[in-house]
């Protein structure tokens, strides 16, 4: 369930300088706005009327341009749109043209367009960047940064948000940095580290509050509910997202209030309020409904398949979840990922190659200007000096089409590249989805049928306990299947997620063995910056997994030690017990080891096993 909202900057636009009363009227709905949309809708609308019957056309169209802001905030996306195309077939003012489109940018984001969002996004982008607006290039940034982030494209994501975020510091800009803060803070907290989420959060919050920005007030509270939520503060989460319905009824933006009733029914949920959960619910998702909020429509479906999971009615839980996952998949597609990467790449193609015409007229105005220095000395050199000049200029000129085309072919080679990675990371992500979306989510479906056996009906002792260890080994099975999807999800693999792997993998081996002490050291002089291929990364996190594992299946070991240090360049990694051991003479080694050996050598290392009976074990692998 996405329980946070993002917030977003809007573009209004503020042209021309007369002093007639269309121009005031105008100007009068924009400062008020934010805290009253419905008047500052009634303004617009006369001044509408008005610069219509004097034509004037600017006016207009910035009339038209500010109805569709306004209804954009009060969730009537389509008829936002219609608005901002009605001003841009009014008046070809490029500020006006930027901001239109990217008030259909963040309409077709509400509805799930993700791949038209950005299209109309970029184009906004490249009308502000030619104007060195430098403010509203942020707010567009900041946009352009919320559809990956949706996507779940983390690193684009944060690259977008941190360019907007300097920009708006640069500018002094508060309602700019908290919009940043408060979309950072969603990564954070989605990624888990809670505590830096909330402060974030409770930082936007008090921005929004000091500017009295009523729907940023609403959607910070909401946000800050969500933490708490996450962090089992139940009456906190309670507080804050009841305190964001009520702002959100208070400035008529209902499109607003599916989020907050969503998140409040997942909370009376998970406290077993089942009945008043129900409310909740059915509310969210009519008004996701009525003002097609995509993104509240499938949150809706997924709360209504976990309340009739709980309400015990099976057949309605699955129906209810398949109709989620249909929405799901309608908005989240590989498909979409894939062109918005495409949009992305284009965009950045277009902007070398307007960097690199810029780059040749100013090459030609100089050749331009040697060419008539070059002339006025021809006349007065004699014909030797002139065939020299000659010979030097066609050479330079070579030199120059050879030196464009070699640039010309590094960046087809870089296109091709760029596009093969595209696919690969396309082919990774289809078929990790579908390992997560199938396989995972029968194999859940395994446990729980486990255990609604287990407690729903009286079984013999033995037959319980099968099922018990049925129930475990498939519970194993899944945390094998998102280890590897993990590994398929990354194009690189950095020290500190594997650190991380390793150490959740250790605290869960320490919590289910008794009497087992385990240690991890890793030497201060280890790169922490080092990266791995994913391939690289996944063999050696098995490696330091079998290795373990076979010493609390069989060493009878009372400690187990992991070091990681570096020795002349090269990582070396150390697994060792002091366990009954074995004699590698006589003893014939099971596929486990086999495996170790084999993953070492597909990552270029080196496996070195070690035993001695009553001596323990050692397992040396060296990268």
């Amino acid at each position: 369930m996405k329980l946070f909202v993002f917030l977003f900057l809007f573009n209004f636009v503020c042209v021309g300088q007369t002093l007639d009363s269309a121009k005031k009227l105008n100007d009068s709905a924009v400062s008020i706005y934010k805290n009253q949309p419905k008047k500052a809708l009634e303004i617009f609308e006369q001044s509408e009327a008005v610069a219509k019957s004097k034509n004037e056309t600017l006016e207009y169209a910035r009339a038209k341009n500010g109805l569709g802001l306004i209804y954009r905030d009060l969730g009537e996306f389509e008829k936002a749109i219609a608005y901002a195309n009605a001003a841009m077939s009014i008046s070809k003012d490029s500020l006006l043209t930027a901001s239109a489109l990217n008030n259909i940018g963040r309409s077709k984001r509400q509805l799930g367009l993700y791949e038209d969002a950005l299209t109309y996004y970029l184009q906004a982008l490249d009308i502000y960047d030619d104007l060195n607006k430098k403010e509203e290039e942020a707010t567009v940034t900041n946009n352009i940064g919320l559809v990956y982030s949706y996507l779940g494209i983390n690193d684009k994501a944060i690259e977008y948000h941190l360019k907007a975020k300097t920009a708006f510091e640069a500018l002094n800009n508060k309602k700019g940095i908290s919009e940043v803060y408060n979309n950072i803070a969603i990564i954070y907290a989605n990624d888990g580290d809670l505590e830096k989420a909330l402060d974030y959060f409770k930082y936007s919050l008090a921005i929004e509050v000091d500017l009295d920005d009523k729907k940023g007030m609403a959607e910070s509270a909401n946000n800050v509910g969500a933490v708490y939520y996450y962090m089992q503060e139940v009456d906190s989460a309670l507080t804050y997202f009841e305190q964001s319905v009520s702002i959100e009824k208070s400035i008529g933006n209902f499109a607003g209030l599916p989020a907050s009733f969503n998140n409040i029914a997942q909370v009376l949920m998970e406290n077993k309020r089942l009945s008043e959960s129900k409310t909740f619910i059915d509310s969210a998702y009519q008004y996701a409904q009525d003002y097609k909020v995509a993104t509240e429509i499938e949150n809706s479906l997924l709360n209504y398949s976990e309340y009739y999971e709980a309400s015990q009615n099976n057949s309605k839980a699955l129906d209810y979840y398949k109709a989620y996952s249909k929405a799901k998949d309608s908005l989240l597609n590989i498909g979409t990922n894939s062109k918005i990467a495409e949009l992305e790449i284009e965009y950045q193609t277009e902007k070398k190659e307007k960097e690199l015409l810029e780059h040749r007229a100013d090459l030609a105005e100089k050749e331009l200007d040697l060419s008539k220095k070059n002339n006025y000395i021809l006349g007065l050199s004699a014909l030797a000096i002139v065939l020299m000049l000659l010979g030097y200029l066609i050479y330079n000129q070579q030199k120059l089409k050879n030196r464009q085309l070699k640039k010309e072919n590094e960046l087809k080679d870089a296109l091709i590249k760029i596009e093969t990675q595209s696919k690969l990371q396309e082919q990774r992500l289809r078929i990790s989805r579908d390992l997560h979306d199938n396989i995972g989510a029968q194999l859940t479906f395994i446990i729980s049928s486990l255990d609604n056996l287990k407690y729903g009906f009286k079984l013999p002792e033995k037959l319980s306990q099968k099922l018990v260890h049925i129930s475990e080994f498939t519970t194993t099975t899944i945390y094998e299947l998102r280890d590897t999807i993990w590994a398929m999800n990354k194009n690189e693999i950095t020290f500190e997620d594997l650190q991380i792997r390793i150490s959740n993998f250790i605290d869960t081996a320490n919590l289910a063995a008794h009497n087992i002490s385990f240690h991890l050291h890793i030497d201060d002089n280890v790169d922490k910056e080092a990266v791995f291929s994913s391939v690289e990364g996944m063999n050696i996190y098995r490696i330091i997994q079998e290795a373990i594992n076979n010493a609390l299946k069989y060493a009878e070991a009372k400690n187990i030690n992991l070091s990681i240090k570096e020795i002349d360049d090269k990582l070396e990694i150390v697994i060792s017990d002091n366990g009954k051991g074995f004699d590698e003479t006589t003893v014939e080694l099971g596929n486990g080891i086999q495996n170790m050996k084999k993953r070492a050598t597909e990552i270029n290392g080196i496996l070195i096993i070690e035993s001695n009976e009553g001596k323990g074990t050692i397992i040396t692998l060296k990268l």
